[in-house]
């Protein structure tokens, strides 16, 4: 049953961006112009860039990580798939995970494969780039998790992204400090297990709680 969940959850997700590709490109396409342009409007030092570029792919992640969450649960509240989810039966924090799973898929998995092109304009490769596709690998589920639960609880709020962008950007700067810690000591050749540690904490941590959170503030939302 929760197999056939999931397989309806993410066709049906992925249906839904097909017929919105418009909105779905344009997080990778930030990302896209955030990397390409920085690049041209600050010096061309490699040392400089290689400094910066870890620092500036994550922020491009996070910045599109807001452009795109407020699709998730959008269309399921306007044309009423909100409230059948809540009344079919099915526990609803299996419904929520695999529809941020599909968030992640269709918003990060391409970031993740032009990580290494983006690594190469800022001058940053060899285990750098492996220690910066890790902080993504690790990170960008949380991006999403904790996006999620910000998005349910603004779900009915006027200027909804304002709210959304002033709730969850607080929450990001750990991950941030986080990332671009471990790669700066990957690139200094000092030790970064323990950061990478404490990120698969909080992910692990997050993928426990996180889909009974965004439950619990749907049905809040809704009543």
């Amino acid at each position: 049953m929760v197999n056939r969940v999931y397989q309806g959850v993410i066709v049906r997700e992925f249906i839904l961006a097909i017929r919105q590709r418009g909105e779905v490109l344009q997080p990778l396409l930030f990302i896209l112009m955030v990397v390409t342009l920085f690049p041209i409007a600050i010096s061309p030092s490699p040392e400089l860039l290689s400094r910066i570029g870890p620092g500036v792919i994550w922020i491009a992640a996070i910045l599109s990580t807001l452009l795109s969450l407020e699709r998730i649960f959008r269309d399921d509240f306007i044309d009423g798939s909100l409230d059948q989810m809540l009344l079919c039966g099915i526990p609803l924090s299996l419904i929520t995970f695999g529809k941020v799973f599909c968030h992640w898929l269709i918003t990060f998995v391409p970031l993740l494969i032009m990580t290494p092109i983006f690594a190469l304009l800022f001058n940053v490769g060899g285990h750098s780039m492996l220690v910066l596709l890790l902080t993504l690998l690790l990170g960008t589920p949380v991006l999403s998790m904790l996006g999620a639960i910000g998005v349910a609880l603004t779900l009915k709020a006027k200027n909804a992204v304002l709210i959304l962008s002033l709730l969850l950007v607080p929450v990001f700067i750990p991950l941030l400090i986080f990332a671009t810690a471990a790669i700066e000591n990957a690139s200094a050749q000092l030790p970064y297990l323990q950061q990478l540690a404490i990120m698969g904490s909080i992910l692990l941590f997050t993928s426990a709680i996180a889909p009974f959170a965004i439950a619990y503030a749907l049905k809040v939302s809704q009543d």
